[in-house]
């Protein structure tokens, strides 16, 4: 019996190793196309309710699946392609001042090498600043085309999840090993964070782009539209966010002795487009799921740099379900003692309850006076 017990440790030992060396092996291979993943599995958990609504009344799977995708391709993708091209074409297009920019550029060069001693243009810092300049290029490029490859890989893996979506669900619940309740309040918490940060960060970026929009007409800077479309996407940055436009906006006029103008600008900002982040941002995040503001800004600050931009969604996701997994082990483990500890102090007071002499019962009167 030993060594038939021993034989079967050996066998799952190995079917562990294996599991866990094959699983790493294919996540390395798989992580370029990262984004396209999450974001099949965002578009998976929004649109898996309506897709087996329709599946249920065509009685078709596979053309419930279809239209879902033809649906995300129409409304999704071709959308967020033509806002990708008429941001570029809109930054070719801009036309910069640069005799108006280099002037005044100079003359606070000359004043700050005269002051601290700091030459800023000089043959060190040109080429530092060129070589940067060059790299963040080459990197907005492979963006693009990565950009484009994980919008197909996702639509792609969105139709197989939603053609076998319910399978999967009961496969993969079936594997996990929890209770049943823990699972249900895992796959409860995921699913109300991706639907929060899927549909509040868009939200929120097209509110702070609208504002920013207000204010750049009013002190006429130039390309206002395209500036507040930038706005709006650095509204998904975490702390900095928004600031990473309209602070060198300000800076700018500064440049070019528009006083008026670059405070006027950084005042309008400051109240009330950093104003509507810290508000709409955390009404939106306690409205959808309830989420600690702490969770979104550390999520975020984890989640770029692991999974790119879909790190704005499962960044906050990741560090909720930490603290989820963490309260599950306190339950489970930690706080096993409690209810007895509650019985045994508890247990005093029932014992002086029943030790009480009962109080004993008062005569009936009623019958008494009936009779007289």
């Amino acid at each position: 019996m030993s060594t038939d017990n021993t034989r079967e440790n050996i066998w799952k030992y190995t079917l562990v190793a294996l599991i866990i060396g094959l699983g790493l092996v294919l996540v390395r291979q798989a992580w370029p196309y990262i984004s396209g993943i999450l974001g099949a599995l965002t578009l998976y958990i929004l649109l898996r309710k309506p897709t087996f609504r329709l599946a249920e009344k065509t009685g078709k799977t596979t053309l419930a699946s279809s239209l879902t995708v033809a649906g995300t391709v129409f409304f999704v993708a071709v959308p967020l392609s033509l806002f990708a091209w008429f941001v570029i074409a809109k930054l070719q297009q801009v036309n910069w001042n640069t005799d108006a920019i280099i002037a005044p550029a100079n003359q606070m060069i000359d004043i700050v090498k005269e002051k601290f001693g700091i030459d800023i243009i000089s043959e060190k810092n040109i080429s530092f600043v060129a070589g940067k300049l060059a790299s963040w290029g080459q990197s907005i490029i492979n963006g693009i085309g990565g950009f484009f490859i994980n919008i197909f890989v996702a639509l792609l893996l969105l139709f197989f999840l939603l053609n076998g979506g319910k399978r999967m669900e009961t496969y993969i619940a079936s594997v996990i090993p929890m209770k049943n309740i823990n699972k249900k309040e895992t796959i409860d918490r995921i699913n109300l964070m991706v639907k929060s940060n899927a549909i509040g960060i868009p939200l929120l970026a097209i509110i702070q782009g609208s504002i920013s929009w207000i204010g750049y007409s009013i002190f006429g800077v130039p390309n206002a539209f395209l500036a507040a479309l930038i706005t709006g996407l650095c509204s998904m940055i975490p702390i900095v966010g928004t600031m990473i436009v309209w602070v060198p906006v300000s800076i700018y006029f500064m440049v070019l002795g528009m006083w008026g103008k670059a405070f006027g600008l950084l005042a309008f900002c400051a109240v009330f487009v950093s104003q509507s982040d810290n508000l709409f941002r955390f009404i939106l995040q306690k409205k959808l799921a309830n989420t600690h503001p702490l969770i979104t800004i550390f999520g975020v600050v984890a989640g770029l740099p692991l999974f790119g931009f879909m790190g704005i969604i499962f960044g906050p996701l990741l560090v909720s379900l930490f603290m989820l997994f963490i309260d599950m082990f306190r339950k489970e483990y930690l706080a096993g003692d409690e209810p007895e500890t509650h019985q045994e102090e508890a247990a005093p007071a029932i014992e002086t309850q029943e030790n009480v002499p009962a109080e004993p019962d008062k005569p009936e009167q009623t019958d008494s006076h009936a009779e007289n």
